[in-house]
């Protein structure tokens, strides 16, 4: 589940990906869905749109299904990924036309073509549109991380920075689809001191404040910004404790008292 703050409260956006295990194939990993249970997976999520309805407005369908980890560890395709949109979201539709569907949302990457670990998250995106998709989604979910990057870095297709997702826009553009939305389900900047992808403290603070500046400025087309994560129920004892705003006991950090002086909430 994600969720942003509006002025009227928490907003869910839900996400709907891992398979229980009676759902699925023995000894396959929580993320495994194959096209045979498509159609169970839409009418799951039929039901949560009609069990819901009035609570959450947002589904994402699935989670970065350009890794082939987030894909049941198998090889990750655009088009396998629309054969699930087809299926889900007139299901959904037809159950609560209010909802709305979310695809991705896409890991940015920079795996080379044929990578067994995962797609490009601007190939995918390309072969998404290709595949028809641009019927079966109402916003696009997109995650952009800074890593070592200021917010304001020009993005490339060969670096991984907050702006990449300037990057899948074009593509929308490009295929007639600028109408349709971003939401960005994830982002934000790490302060480990041993990981080589993070920033330190101060750096994540100004890093952070100054995205959210940009996009208000800059993306008109970004309906949200959520940044990843507010809380683990547990630590991890390693370099993800460092992107979330509180620790498992509450505890607030810096970047979260910075980010609520910034928001007046």
């Amino acid at each position: 589940v994600v969720g942003h703050a509006e002025a009227n409260g928490l907003t869910i956006i839900a996400r709907l990906g891992y398979t229980p295990d009676w759902a699925r194939p023995a000894d396959t990993p929580l993320t495994y869905l194959d096209e045979s249970a498509y159609d169970d997976f839409a009418a799951f999520a039929a039901a949560f749109a009609t069990r819901y309805r009035g609570r959450v407005e947002y589904l994402i369908v699935g989670n970065e299904p350009n890794l082939s980890f987030e894909w049941g560890y198998r090889p990750t395709t655009a088009a396998d990924y629309t054969a699930l949109l087809r299926a889900v979201y007139p299901a959904v539709k037809a159950a609560n036309p209010e909802m709305t569907v979310l695809a991705g949302a896409l890991a940015p990457n920079l795996e080379p073509d044929g990578s067994p670990w995962a797609v490009n998250d601007l190939t995918y995106l390309r072969g998404m549109y290709d595949a028809g998709a641009a019927d079966f989604f109402d916003g696009l979910a997109a995650h952009a991380y800074g890593l070592t990057f200021p917010a304001d870095a020009a993005p490339a297709p060969d670096v991984l920075n907050f702006r990449r997702i300037e990057l899948l826009r074009n593509i929308m553009v490009e295929y007639g689809d600028e109408a349709t939305p971003v939401y960005i389900t994830e982002t934000g900047w790490n302060d480990h001191p041993r990981w080589t992808m993070a920033v330190r403290p101060a750096q994540r603070i100004q890093y952070t404040i100054d995205a959210l500046d940009y996009a208000a400025t800059n993306w008109p087309w970004a309906r949200v910004m959520a940044i990843w994560a507010f809380r683990y129920p547990a630590p991890t004892r390693s370099y993800p404790d460092n992107f979330t705003l509180v620790t498992p006991e509450f505890v607030a950090k810096p970047i979260y008292d910075a980010l609520q002086d910034y928001t007046g909430n």
